[in-house]
């Protein structure tokens, strides 16, 4: 069975066109945000990055550590350039410079291991109630929509590929301050193949969704307020252990600091068995400005 269209159009988004042998084109989506989803890009990044690592290596990606220089365009094509740094004895490492417009707007290194025994740790997965005992949060009231900027009522009417199931639901746009730290099953909306490159690309596109937000929850604010602006900076990702990204995982985030216009967020993400498959970490730029006139005026990106 095919997969769903929205589906169907996310993996399509994380499947590039090759250029040349190192060289890698990838489209962008307007999916409501300002600018190209961060997402969007660590996915394609990672699947540039994938593309040239030999398959009879039998190496997956462990980690990706990325830089967010500027805010990319969702109205043009982002263009992946591959170093392939070293291929050693049991790792293998590569850099991803992303480029649109003539300019670098992104860059990461990730690397690649064989599989190999040895002892185990992880800390316990955190009790929660499953996915399905929770409801899903309610749509936006019309009225309250036709207040909200055409972008915003974009996403929040989006039916996106992933499907959430918040633990403690926040609403974003009457926000109140709570501890820093959240909780929330996701999965792909439907199944997919078994390449488990396509879900480690999955895995890391959704691995941007409302991890630097849980910076903003003490402060009651939030990415939806006009005098509020953030953007990423930076994004760690490791894969600890299989995982399919179209079965439910939890994302448990907490975010332990924030200064300086910049917070800091972290987070573990478990199997329904409680495995912990992958850990996150993002720094980002959250700037609280006077009023809405002078968010206007702030860089996109530092």
């Amino acid at each position: 069975m095919s997969p769903e269209p929205v589906v169907a159009e996310l993996i399509e988004l994380l499947s590039l066109e090759r250029l040349e042998e190192n060289l890698f084109r990838g489209q962008s989506r307007d999916i409501g945000t300002k600018y190209v989803f961060g997402g969007q890009v660590l996915g394609q990044a990672l699947s540039a990055a994938q593309a040239t690592v030999d398959p009879a290596a039998q190496r997956r990606a462990h980690s990706l550590h990325a830089y967010f220089l500027r805010a990319g365009d969702v109205e043009a094509p982002i263009v992946y350039d591959v170093d392939r740094t070293r291929d050693g004895g049991s790792f293998s490492v590569r850099r991803v410079t992303a480029i649109q417009h003539g300019k670098v707007i992104f860059f990461c290194a990730a690397s690649f291991q064989g599989d190999e025994p040895g002892v185990e740790h992880q800390p316990e997965m955190p009790q929660v109630p499953a996915p399905e005992d929770i409801d899903e949060q309610p749509s936006v009231p019309p009225q309250v929509m036709a207040t909200l900027p055409p972008k915003v009522q974009r996403w929040l009417n989006r039916l996106g590929p992933f499907e959430f199931r918040h633990v403690q639901p926040r609403n974003e746009l009457d926000p109140q301050r709570l501890p820093p730290r959240q909780q929330f099953w996701f999965r792909l909306s439907e199944r997919v193949g078994d390449s488990p490159e396509l879900h480690r690309t999955l895995l890391a596109y959704a691995s941007d969704y409302q991890l630097l937000g849980t910076a903003n929850f003490p402060h009651g604010i939030s990415y939806y307020q006009p005098n509020v602006q953030m953007a990423s900076l930076d994004h760690a990702i490791w894969f600890h252990r299989p995982f399919r990204a179209d079965d439910w995982l939890l994302y448990a985030i907490d975010s332990p600091t924030m200064q300086n216009a910049r917070g800091m967020a972290r987070g573990l993400i478990f199997d329904r068995a409680g495995r912990l498959v992958a850990s996150t970490a993002q720094e980002g730029l959250i700037r609280v400005v006077p009023s809405a006139g002078d968010a206007a005026h702030v860089p996109a990106k530092e």
